[in-house]
């Protein structure tokens, strides 16, 4: 079936306007694609009967459909008396846990804070730290070992440390 005269263009011009009105409903890229082509389905179908600008009928399709998607998925829920047991750790945990990392990195020498830093929050290898601090790899080496011996005999360090990394 041939599409209608000046849908396509139509489209060509209009969709990345109307994705970014389905991105900020859905705030998510593959819903807001999934609910921009099923508007636009819904346009061609009416194209014959769209008078004058058709973008904000189409914006209003885009809304409608959405409001359609939330309500099915609404009814979609069943109650259960039944809660799931929760899952992970409590979400301030992570913040508590990169809080006190902070602050104890915080204790360190600039030098070393910036070793660490870069070593093992960036993922840099030992020569890019030397190469961005302008310093020798024996010094990275040695800033990294002074550094973590420091934080290990640090009282506010005792107990926190499982064998797998930092305990919730």
């Amino acid at each position: 079936m041939e599409p209608p005269e000046g849908f396509e263009e139509f489209v060509a011009g209009a969709s990345p306007r109307l994705l970014r009105t389905a991105y900020l409903l859905t705030r998510d890229a593959g819903h807001a694609e999934d609910l921009l082509q099923a508007s636009l389905t819904k346009a061609w179908l009416a194209w014959r009967r769209v008078q004058g600008d058709p973008e904000p009928y189409v914006r209003r399709i885009i809304v409608n459909t959405y409001a359609t998607w939330w309500r099915r998925r609404w009814r979609g829920e069943e109650p259960t008396d039944v809660l799931p047991e929760p899952t992970g750790l409590a979400p301030q945990n992570a913040v508590d846990e990169h809080d006190w990392l902070w602050r104890l990195l915080g204790t360190l020498p600039r030098r070393q804070r910036a070793v660490l830093v870069l070593r093992f929050y960036e993922d840099l290898t030992e020569a890019q730290v030397a190469h961005a601090l302008g310093v020798s790899v024996g010094t990275v080496k040695s800033q990294t070992s002074k550094a973590l011996a420091r934080l290990r005999v640090d009282p506010s360090v005792r107990g926190q440390f499982d064998g797998e990394g930092v305990r919730g």
